[in-house]
C-alpha cells in the first residue's frame, strides 16, 4: 500500500516551496509591457531587492538561472586572460570556476574539499604570494548547496584586506540569500549573485547580479555582449532594456509578493532567526538518529553549516533507499547527494540533502523529519531514537 496521496512535500535545496500567495499573484492575465502597473511594480522591486542584500549598490535582473548569473558576473567583470582565484568548497564553487575557464579566464582554484569551509589563512597566504597583483578577484560561495558548508564571508574579506590586495571580492548567495544573514556593503563584498527560486520563494527563472562602483570601473574594459551587459539593465533608457527584451512578467508579480512577505511582514532579522531555528531542529534530529547507526552531518562544525540545506551521510545505499521510500511511499521529495561521486555510484547513494529554505515553518519541518523517521523504521536502517522529540524541543524553547 502507498500512502503517497494528497499534497506532496518538497524538501530539496531549491527550487523551494512556493507560498500560495506568490502563486496566486502570478495567476493572472499578461499585463501591458509598455506602460502602466508593470513599470511601476519593477521600479519598486529594486529598492527591496537591495534591502534583502543589505546594499546601496547596483542590481541587474536577468531572465536566467544561477548559471546565467555566473556568466553575467564573469563577462561584465573580466577579459579573457584575466586571472581569478576561486575557492572551492563543493560542487558550486567548482561550477563557477568551470564557467570561467569556458570564457578563457585564467582560473586558479583553492580546493578545500566537500567537508570544510574555505580557510582564510590559506587565502591570505596565496594572496601574499601574488606580489604583482595578477589576481583580479577572489570568488566564493556563501553556501555550497552540495556540501551544505557555509563559508565565513567576513573572515575571507579580512584575509584579502590583511595583505592590502586590490582583488575584487565576489560571493555566490544563490542558495543563501534570505536564509543566512548577509550584509553586502558592511561585509565588503564587491559583487554578489543570487536567484529567485530559493530563499526568495519564487519559481525558478530569474537571477540577480548585485555590484558596487568598483565593478562599474572594471566594466569599462570588458566586452560582455548584448544580452549579458548589465549597463542597460541598470541604466535603461527604455523599460525593456532592463531585461534584454520582454520582461518576465509573471515572475515579477510573484517576486513582488515574496518581497512583501519577507521585508514588510516578517522582516529580515526574523527571517534569519526562523531559518536558524529550523536548522537547529533539523540538526537535533540528525544528531539523535546518528547516536546509534551511521547517519551523520556532512559538516561537523555547526558554525560552518548552511541554514538553508543540510547534507547527510549514511551507510552505503541507505540514503538512496530512504529517498526512494519517502518519495514513492509517503509523498516527500528529498535532495540527491550532489557532488559526491557519479550518479549511481556508492558514494552518491550514501548521501542525501534536506532543504529547509524559504517558505518553511514548524509543521512543514516536523512533517519532513517525521516522514524520514518513518522511512528509517520501515527500511530497518539503524538509527538512534528521540529525533522528533529533539527537534520539537528546539521549537518549544525558541517559540
Amino acid at each position: 500500500m502507498s500512502l503517497n496521496f494528497g499534497p506532496h512535500l518538497l524538501a530539496i535545496p531549491g527550487p523551494s516551496v512556493m507560498p500560495e500567495r506568490v502563486l496566486r499573484a502570478m495567476h493572472r492575465a499578461s499585463p501591458n509591457i509598455y506602460e502602466g502597473e508593470l513599470i511601476d511594480l519593477v521600479d519598486r522591486l529594486y529598492p527591496d531587492l537591495k534591502a534583502v542584500a543589505r546594499t546601496n549598490g547596483h542590481c541587474a535582473i536577468y531572465i536566467a538561472n544561477g548559471h546565467g548569473d555566473w556568466e553575467a558576473a564573469l563577462k561584465n567583470s573580466f577579459m579573457p586572460g584575466d586571472k581569478i582565484l576561486v575557492l572551492v568548497t563543493g560542487r558550486f564553487g567548482e561550477g563557477w570556476a568551470e564557467m570561467g575557464k569556458q570564457l578563457d579566464i585564467d582560473v586558479e582554484t583553492l580546493e578545500f574539499g566537500m567537508h570544510a569551509p574555505a580557510d582564510p589563512q590559506k587565502v591570505e597566504d596565496r594572496l601574499r604570494q601574488d606580489t604583482n597583483h595578477e589576481i583580479k578577484a577572489v570568488l566564493t560561495v556563501q553556501t555550497d548547496t552540495a556540501s551544505s558548508v557555509r563559508n565565513d564571508i567576513v573572515a575571507l574579506r579580512q584575509a584579502i584586506d590583511a595583505v592590502n590586495h586590490p582583488a575584487l571580492y565576489f560571493v555566490d548567495c544563490i542558495a543563501s540569500l534570505a536564509c543566512d544573514e548577509f550584509h553586502m556593503d558592511e561585509w565588503g563584498v564587491d559583487l554578489m549573485v543570487a536567484a529567485c527560486q530559493k530563499g526568495l520563494m519564487t519559481p525558478a527563472g530569474m537571477s540577480f547580479v548585485y555590484f558596487n562602483d568598483k565593478l562599474q570601473v572594471a566594466r569599462k574594459r570588458t566586452r560582455p555582449g548584448g544580452y549579458w551587459d548589465w549597463t542597460p539593465r541598470t541604466e535603461p533608457e527604455i523599460f525593456y532594456q532592463q531585461f534584454g527584451g520582454t520582461a518576465p512578467t509573471h515572475h515579477l508579480y510573484g517576486l513582488r509578493e515574496a518581497l512583501e512577505m519577507l521585508l514588510r511582514e516578517e522582516g529580515m532579522e526574523a527571517v534569519w532567526a526562523r531559518h536558524e531555528t529550523i536548522s537547529q531542529a533539523v540538526w537535533a534530529a540528525l544528531d539523535a538518529w546518528g547516536a546509534d547507526g551511521s547517519i551523520k552531518h556532512n559538516i561537523n562544525d555547526t558554525t560552518f553549516r548552511s541554514r538553508a540545506v543540510s547534507t547527510v551521510e549514511t551507510a552505503p545505499e541507505d540514503a538512496a533507499r530512504l529517498r526512494e521510500w519517502c518519495e514513492k511511499s509517503a509523498g516527500l521529495t528529498l535532495g540527491i547527494g550532489l557532488g559526491f561521486g557519479t550518479p549511481g555510484s556508492s558514494d552518491f547513494k550514501r548521501r542525501l540533502r534536506i532543504g529547509h529554505m524559504g517558505h518553511q515553518n514548524v509543521p512543514m519541518t516536523m512533517g519532513v523529519l517525521g516522514t524520514m523517521d518513518a522511512g528509517l523504521k520501515a527500511l530497518g536502517i539503524s538509527h538512534g531514537d528521540g529525533a522528533l522529540e529533539s527537534a520539537a524541543a528546539i521549537f518549544a524553547e525558541r517559540a
